[in-house]
């Protein structure tokens, strides 16, 4: 099952200038079925009754499909990544924050800043947490605390990562965490792929068990280290094939079964 956030495109249209709080008040939820989306009342995770309206798809504006307090990801999961990045492989998940003032949606601009002369796209399959969780045991099911997957680019300012060593200014600028555009509640093959294309060409293509730390073991990990609350989002590692953005670009993230996340880039913005 396909799940979402959205605005019918008259309301969306209205969002310039509006805060993240604000345009998460006014976003409805639904669940996507070919091209058709029915909406249910509350959020993507919770109880899903059915309202009875109906959207187009191509009438609606897709939203971040969570509103997350935290955004963890992981670093060094795949070994051609590190290969192409000259590091040395994690004996534990590495795992770092990026802040929730960075999310935007489908189809939004990701703003190159000023101070950086290296920015890269990394595409990554992300999960969402459905219920508050902390160290959860080894045996325990999983499922219940997922509400599902989705495709996320870490955008990175990668001269920056460089120059400071730790990741909060490189991967914390606004605009640098488009996820979406839908939950799919089932877990994707283990063969599924992860896939970045830029401008249209294939630019990045691994597949899920290819990583160092399978899903379950990093978000077992992750909730002996902090607790987890609806709607916040775990992000699993990025193949090889890491690459800048330019102004003008057009970046898609591909995860096989869940569908594709689109941006374009613009240059920096005026103060």
């Amino acid at each position: 099952m396909k799940l979402c956030r959205f605005q019918p495109l008259e309301s969306a249209s209205k969002r310039a200038g509006q805060s993240a709080h604000e345009i998460h008040l006014a976003s409805r939820a639904g669940i996507l079925e070919g091209d058709l989306i029915r909406e249910i009342s509350g959020e993507p995770w919770g109880k899903r009754d059915l309202t009875g309206k109906q959207f187009r798809a191509v009438d609606v504006k897709f939203l971040p499909p969570s509103d997350p307090s935290k955004i963890v990801c992981v670093g060094k999961n795949y070994s051609d990544h590190i290969s192409e990045m000259g590091s040395v492989a994690p004996k534990e998940p590495l795992i770092f924050l990026k802040p929730p003032s960075s999310v935007i949606s489908p189809g939004d601009e990701i703003v190159l800043p000023r101070s950086s002369h290296r920015v890269d796209y990394e595409g990554e399959l992300a999960l969402v947490i459905s219920r508050r969780c902390a160290r959860l045991r080894p045996d325990e099911d999983l499922r219940p605390y997922i509400a599902g997957y989705t495709c996320l680019n870490d955008v990175t300012a990668r001269d920056l990562q460089k120059l400071d060593v730790q990741f909060t200014r490189a991967k914390g600028f606004d605009t640098f965490c488009p996820f979406g555009p839908v939950l799919e509640t089932d877990r994707p093959p283990d063969d599924a792929t992860v896939e970045t294309f830029l401008n249209g060409v294939k630019k990045q293509s691994g597949r899920i068990n290819e990583m160092l730390f399978s899903v379950d073991v990093i978000f077992r990990w992750v909730t002996h280290v902090m607790t987890l609350e609806p709607g916040d989002v775990i992000s699993t590692g990025t193949p090889a094939g890491v690459g800048p953005l330019v102004a003008g670009d057009v970046v898609e993230v591909c995860v096989g079964g869940i569908g594709t996340l689109r941006n374009t880039v613009v240059g920096p913005r005026d103060a």
